[in-house]
């Protein structure tokens, strides 16, 4: 009997694996920080990695029988540190929430002051907000954007580093289009004598490609994942000034973590060698024009789009021009088949968990293969849904159409 209900249990979760394909098959992901690897690196994060403890670093291992996984691990940092023109790199982070929080204890102690980006104005849950262990340990103050032009307001934010006089300063966003000038951010930290941390999570793949000013060259330490823009695995990463190798590998174990999850590792260190090849910049320049597309079909419909535009892979709309939240749009797009994340814009007057903006983002379709037409033709499909006066029928009307091109654009597999 207990062996019936075992089975049953296992044929319950691989059906529900294999609902979970076909949900990404016939639908459009436009959610920013999600994309699909390749066969290979599914591969590796399903292979017979995740059997192996190897808790400690390459060569200094808690563990016995780890040479081979000694010289997966040891290919990953190699081909990160290559990749990026880092000097030291960390694979082991298991998430880029792990990354932040072992940066900041790389860098400073808990109680200290720390400048960031307001999660409001479009920054990150780690980078200080009141929720988050970040600002609980830490003094966090925040910057936000510009109110009139919604872009990054430089000399507020020296201005509020001269104020408080903070000991670690973050660069980074998780909702923000337009390009970051990190050489400006170092100044402000140098001037503020205060370490300086860049999150590149959304936009490693843009670095890595060479379309988004690179953050190595003026941080202290990096952090970012491996699964958005860069198409990855889901995981964590650190670089860094090798003066401050020491301290970020401490901080990540014993600090932070026990055992790393060398399947990922594997998967990390083919996604760093994907991201080397010739044929990743002409993707990262498609991800960046078909997200500047959108933008603009979306403007040309009359819809406001926060800071005006983008640089990057994703943009936030004010759909305050419907009668809909964020958060109902959408759930009404996801009936459609049409796969966002809710946003809120800077000073939103909603509420967090309702907000007025929705964001899209690129990477995902690009490594589909949309073309610029078929983003002008969903974009016509969104503008209809949202304004109808009869959702519901606007949506099973065009649900069919979306599937159909969904299942013309194939998952990698």
């Amino acid at each position: 009997m207990e062996n019936d209900l075992i089975s049953q249990s296992t044929a319950h979760i691989i059906d529900l694996i294999d609902q979970e394909g076909s949900r990404q098959q016939s639908t459009l992901n436009f959610i920013a920080s999600e994309n699909y690897t390749s066969h290979d690196i599914r591969n590796a994060v399903g292979s017979v990695l995740t059997n192996k403890y190897a808790e400690g670093y390459p060569g200094k291992r808690y563990y016995a029988g780890c040479a081979i996984v000694d010289q997966i691990e040891e290919i990953a940092i190699n081909s990160a540190k290559k990749l990026f023109s880092a000097e030291h790199a960390n694979v082991q982070p298991h998430a880029g929430s792990q990354a932040n929080f072992a940066a900041y204890q790389a860098l400073v102690s808990p109680g200290a002051t720390i400048l960031g980006m307001s999660l409001a104005h479009g920054g990150h849950l780690t980078h200080g907000h009141k929720v988050n262990v970040s600002g609980t340990w830490y003094n966090a103050i925040s910057y936000g954007v510009n109110p009139e032009t919604e872009l990054l307001d430089y000399d507020e934010i020296e201005r509020l580093a001269h104020e408080h006089k903070p000991a670690l300063i973050i660069a980074g966003a998780s909702s923000y289009s337009r390009s970051i000038d990190f050489e400006r951010f170092a100044q402000i930290a140098r001037n503020a004598g205060a370490f300086f941390l860049a999150d590149m999570a959304h936009i490693a793949g843009l670095v890595a490609a060479g379309v988004h000013p690179s953050p190595i060259p003026h941080a202290d330490v990096v952090t970012s994942t491996t699964h958005k823009t860069l198409r990855g695995p889901r995981g964590g990463l650190i670089l860094s000034q090798q003066k401050h190798q020491e301290a970020v590998d401490r901080a990540i174990m014993p600090g932070m973590q026990g055992g790393p999850f060398m399947q990922v590792i594997a998967g990390k260190a083919m996604c760093f060698n994907e991201a080397a090849q010739p044929d990743f910049i002409p993707y990262q320049k498609r991800v960046v024009s078909l997200a500047s597309h959108m933008a603009q079909c979306f403007k040309d419909k009359g819809y406001r789009i926060v800071a005006g535009g983008t640089d990057n892979h994703m943009f936030v709309v004010d759909v305050r021009s419907t009668e809909h939240s964020g958060r109902a749009a959408e759930a009404l797009l996801e009936q459609a088949g049409i796969i966002v994340s809710r946003s809120c814009i800077p000073n939103d007057p909603r509420k967090p968990w309702l907000t007025s903006g929705i964001r899209f983002g690129t990477p995902a379709m690009a490594t589909r293969g949309m073309t610029a037409q078929q983003i002008s033709t969903i974009v016509d499909y969104v503008d209809e849904i949202l304004m109808s006066k009869n959702s519901q029928q606007t949506v099973d009307h065009f649900k069919p159409l979306i599937k159909n091109l969904a299942q013309s654009l194939p998952i990698p597999t």
